[in-house]
């Protein structure tokens, strides 16, 4: 150290301190504004791309919350639609049930109502038949009993008898 300071000269001291202060002075001009504002502009990008990620998140958050929602909302009106499919059903159900029911009953009464016309229908044939085979019979007898002239008389007599008593 006492050699550097017997050597020391007074004018490359200041030269040295001049060079110094210039090289300073272009660095800060030329090499430290740019590298600065390098420096600057990335710590800018840094925070506008974390700006950007956490308003990606929460537009990710607000989405998923929206998907539960509809999701939510599409179950409500799923069960809803299968409700009200069931009501349908049950309702389809018992309405077939009572207009079976009802063409029962009408295919029934129907059912009675042809078999008691073709009963009467038979009840009158029969009555048409036995009054003819009837009157045959009683033609027949009349024939058999008043072929006499005898015989005749007697039943004119007890006729008139009976008309008169009554």
């Amino acid at each position: 150290m006492e050699q550097l300071l017997g050597n020391f000269s007074l004018g490359l001291f200041i030269l040295q301190t001049v060079l110094f202060i210039g090289l300073v002075l272009l660095l800060k001009k030329f090499a430290w504004k740019p590298i600065l504002d390098a420096v600057n502009e990335r710590e800018e990008g840094i925070k506008s791309a974390l700006q950007a990620a956490e308003k990606a998140r929460k537009e990710m958050q607000d989405v998923q919350s929206n998907n539960e929602k509809l999701l939510a909302e599409a179950r409500l009106e799923r069960d809803a639609m299968i409700k009200e499919a069931r009501e349908i059903r049950e309702k389809m159900i018992v309405e077939s049930k009572s207009k079976a029911e009802e063409e029962g009953r009408k295919m029934i009464e129907h059912a009675r109502l042809s078999i008691e016309n073709e009963k009467q229908a038979a009840v009158a044939e029969i009555k048409a038949q036995v009054s003819q085979l009837s009157l045959q019979i009683a033609e027949k007898v009349l024939i058999s009993e008043l072929s006499s002239n005898e015989t005749q008389a007697k039943l004119v007599d007890r006729l008139l008898s009976d008309t008169t008593s009554n």
